[in-house]
């Protein structure tokens, strides 16, 4: 009998080590779900090689890292999927959801965006990712004024390709154009048009959704209350949303933007008091954002304000309104600006508008939240009932706070001081917002205000952070979801619980 050399041997199992990683067989959970998939969709392996990816699969990574926005995320700690399946086609989605439950898996739905707590690419028990960025058709109708739009899209696409067909049309929604459709409507969608036309959601009219028996259902087969609760209640606790069907807006030719800052010194603490009682009961056409940022002026740190704003209408309009209004504010006729809706999408993204084009909003590379409680109207807002979306925080607030903030060094200290500010800024801020519960928005998803397990005690645990996001709302969701996913299936570290057995 020929004796092998140690070399020789080395080389063999080398070998075979390398053809199994390239066969995927190390992973019979990855097996499993590739011949379910293969099966239900009928992929040649050409085909499969662009939609399914294991973690040896020679673009995992860069897949996996595309749609990453928060860097705290993207490091070799963060658990990773086992698979991540980019479907090219709604055939491709059924598919995901039944073969993820054959082989049970946690599925988590990834549609592109900015998730801030990255729910929807990384998990501490085993998952695989269906990132939707694929199905991002944005198909628009004039004649009905309305637009079917892919969960994949970003918000840059959808204004962009309104943009094209009329130059008196807009959609309500983010200021960023790199958001993602899927998270953004499902969660609400605050925009610069939210006085006037109210969130995004308040313009969905219609949606499909692949289901947990992966059947596509839209409004009329998926019933009013399953409608009701993918516009605001966060779409990935009940299926994968396909896409959503918006009514588009009226915008008019031309509207007008300006952008004032001051400073400490410079009568920022009485603007920024003014405002609280001027931004949500001015005029609909008017919309009024605020920023507080530390700065330093002569070495010295201090602080300014920045007040931002879009009017949809002519800037002599505007002069005159908050001439009367907003004196404080020391508004003047240069430092506004009239433009088309479109390009005013650009100029809050901070492109300049002498260099850019529309087109710029195609590109697709790129906190937590209070409510202010008093006894005012938000117009527009505050005539929608609290009932009618998940989305509760209508009448009786005055605005959303946004606590952000950013770093460049991927440094564990730094990360921990800069966290710690803005836990202890959250704190400072108790007395002065929304109390039992204390308000908090789905889209700035927030882990520290409640987490769940998602076992047991699924539902007490979600109940601390579902009063948070949805007030009264959250009993509601809770009954959809147990209806329509009752073995909770469709789940994440913040889903809408199913009650308990």
């Amino acid at each position: 009998m020929k004796i092998l050399k140690f070399s020789s041997v080395a080389s063999i199992l080398l070998l075979l080590l390398n053809l199994s990683r390239s066969w995927g067989a190390l992973d019979p959970v990855y097996e499993t779900f590739l011949q379910c998939f293969t099966k239900r969709t009928n992929s040649t392996d050409d085909k499969l090689s662009s939609i399914v990816y294991n973690q040896e699969s020679r673009s995992f990574s860069s897949v996996l890292r595309a749609y990453i926005r928060n860097a705290r995320f993207n490091s070799s700690s963060t658990p990773k999927p086992t698979v991540i399946i980019t479907p090219l086609e709604e055939s491709h989605v059924q598919a995901a959801v039944i073969c993820a439950k054959q082989v049970n898996f946690q599925l988590k739905i990834r549609s592109g965006g900015h998730d801030y707590e990255g729910l929807s690419y990384k998990s501490e028990n085993p998952f695989f990712i269906l990132d939707m960025f694929n199905i991002r058709n944005v198909d628009i109708d004039m004649k009905e004024e309305t637009a079917w739009v892919g969960a994949g899209a970003t918000l840059g696409e959808v204004y962009y390709k309104i943009s094209e067909k009329s130059s008196v049309h807009g959609f309500p929604a983010g200021v960023c154009p790199t958001v993602g459709v899927g998270g953004h409507f499902s969660g609400a969608g605050y925009g610069t048009m939210l006085r006037k036309f109210g969130l995004s959601t308040d313009n969905v009219v219609d949606a499909k959704i692949v289901d947990v028996q992966g059947r596509i259902l839209d409004r009329k087969g998926m019933g009013e209350d399953l409608f009701w609760a993918i516009r605001g209640g966060g779409g990935a606790s009940f299926g994968v949303v396909l896409s959503y069907k918006l009514k588009l807006v009226s915008v008019p030719q031309k509207v007008t933007v300006f952008k004032v800052e001051r400073l400490v010194e410079e009568n920022a603490t009485e603007i920024a008091y003014k405002w609280q009682f001027v931004a949500p009961a001015t005029d609909n056409n008017l919309f009024m954002r605020m920023l507080l940022q530390p700065t330093t002026k002569n070495k010295k740190t201090t602080a300014k304000i920045t007040v931002i704003a879009l009017y949809l209408g002519l800037k002599d309009n505007l002069m005159s309104l908050l001439d009367k209004e907003f004196p404080e504010l020391g508004l003047k006729k240069e430092d506004c600006m009239e433009m088309r809706w479109v390009d005013s999408v650009l100029w809050w993204s901070n492109f300049d508008l002498n260099t850019t084009k529309p087109d710029a909003l195609l590109d697709r590379k790129v906190d937590w939240a209070d409510f202010v409680e008093e006894e005012i109207r938000l117009r527009r807002m505050s005539e929608i009932p609290a009932t009618e979306t998940p989305f509760p925080h209508r009448d009786g607030n005055l605005f959303k706070v946004q606590y952000s903030i950013t770093w460049e060094k991927p440094d564990p200290e730094l990360e921990k001081n800069y966290t710690s500010q803005v836990s202890d800024l959250y704190n400072f801020m108790t007395p002065f917002v929304s109390k039992n519960p204390r308000g908090a928005y789905l889209n700035y998803r927030d882990l520290d205000i409640g987490m769940n397990h998602n076992g047991k005690d699924s539902y007490e645990e979600g109940k601390v952070y579902g009063a948070k996001y949805f007030n009264g709302n959250f009993d509601r969701l809770v009954k959809v979801k147990t209806m329509v996913d009752p073995e909770n299936f469709f789940r994440t570290e913040q889903s809408i619980p199913v009650l308990p057995k």
